[in-house]
C-alpha cells in the first residue's frame, strides 16, 4: 500500500485534466450528440489506464536524470524512496489492462492498443537524442481524442485527426515553456529541449508559434466536423487565453512558469471541452 500511494501521488493524477477533456471532445464530436454511456465510461478507463502506464514508465526512464535535477530529485524513484520493481509491475498491470479494456470497445481500438503504448513509452527517451522531444510528447496526448473517435465509431476521419493536431501544437508549446525551468540542468547533462537549444528567448517564441498553430487546427476542425458557433467562440476563448498564458512568462522571469503551465491550461481543456459539448447539444 505505501509503494501504491507513492506511485500514485507520483504520477500525478490530477494531470489527467490535461488529455481526458479532448477525449471528451472527440467522443461527443464523432456521437454527434451525446455519445453512449458504455462508451464514455470506456474512454475514460482507457485513458486512466494508458497514462497510469506512460506516466510511471516515464519515471522508470528518467530517474537518474531527476536524482540529478534540483526540481525533480525528491521524485520516489530519483531519491530512493520507492521500489523500481514495484514500477515496473504497475507499468505492466496497467498497460494490460488498457488493452483489455480496448477489446471491450471494439475490434478497431484493441488492434491499435499496443501501437498506442508503444507511442506514449517511446516519448520517455526522445529528450536523449533530439530537441523534438516536445513533439513526440504531444503526438502521445494527441491519440486521445482518435483514440475516442475510433471507440465512438469503430473507424476513422479527417476530424480527430485535426484535433489531435491542436493537441500535438498545443503540448509542443506549453510543455516548451514548462522545460525552460529545467534549461541549465538539461544542458549539464546532455538532454536535448527546444529552450537547451535555442536559449529561452527564442524557445518562448516558438511556444508562441505553436500555439498560434493550434488555434488553426481548432478552426479546421470547425469546418471538418461542421461545428457551430458556440465552439467557435470556444476557440477564440482558448486563443485569449493563451495569450495570456505567454503574457506571463518572460525570458528574465520564470516564476510563473507552473500558473502558466497548470492553471491556464487546465482552463483551456476543460473550457474548450465544455464550449464543444454545448455546441453538439444546443440547437
Amino acid at each position: 500500500m505505501r509503494n501504491l500511494k507513492l506511485i500514485l501521488k507520483d504520477i500525478r493524477l490530477e494531470h489527467t485534466l490535461f488529455a481526458l477533456p479532448f477525449a471528451v471532445m472527440g467522443a461527443f464530436i464523432a456521437a454527434n450528440g451525446v455519445p453512449q454511456t458504455r462508451d464514455l465510461v470506456l474512454i475514460v478507463v482507457a485513458m486512466f489506464f494508458a497514462r497510469s502506464s506512460a506516466m510511471a514508465f516515464n519515471r522508470l526512464a528518467d530517474a537518474k536524470f531527476d536524482a540529478t535535477n534540483p526540481r525533480t530529485k525528491n521524485r520516489p524513484l530519483a531519491s530512493g524512496g520507492a521500489d523500481r520493481l514495484y514500477y515496473g509491475f504497475f507499468v505492466a498491470l496497467s498497460s494490460a489492462a488498457f488493452v483489455a479494456t480496448c477489446y471491450f470497445i471494439n475490434p478497431l481500438a484493441f488492434i491499435c492498443s499496443p501501437f498506442a503504448l508503444v507511442v506514449v513509452f517511446f516519448y520517455s527517451f526522445t529528450k536523449r537524442f533530439t530537441s523534438l522531444s516536445h513533439f513526440f510528447l504531444g503526438v502521445a496526448l494527441a491519440l486521445a481524442p482518435i483514440g475516442a473517435w475510433i471507440a465512438v465509431r469503430g473507424s476513422v476521419s479527417p476530424a480527430p485527426f485535426l484535433l489531435g493536431g491542436a493537441v500535438v501544437f498545443w503540448l509542443v508549446g506549453l510543455d516548451i515553456i514548462y522545460s525552460c525551468q529545467d534549461v541549465d540542468h538539461d544542458k549539464s547533462i546532455g538532454l536535448f529541449s527546444i529552450p537547451s537549444r535555442f536559449g529561452v528567448a527564442r524557445a518562448l517564441l516558438l511556444s508562441g508559434a505553436a500555439h498560434i498553430v493550434m488555434i488553426a487546427f481548432l478552426v479546421l476542425v470547425y469546418f471538418a466536423a461542421q461545428m457551430g458557433w458556440i465552439y467557435l467562440v470556444g476557440v477564440g476563448l482558448t486563443a485569449a487565453l493563451l495569450l495570456y498564458e505567454h503574457n506571463l512568462v518572460k525570458p528574465d522571469d520564470l516564476r510563473r512558469v507552473n500558473a502558466a503551465f497548470f492553471n491556464v491550461n487546465g482552463v483551456i481543456s476543460v473550457g474548450l471541452m465544455v464550449f464543444t459539448i454545448a455546441d453538439r447539444l444546443l440547437p
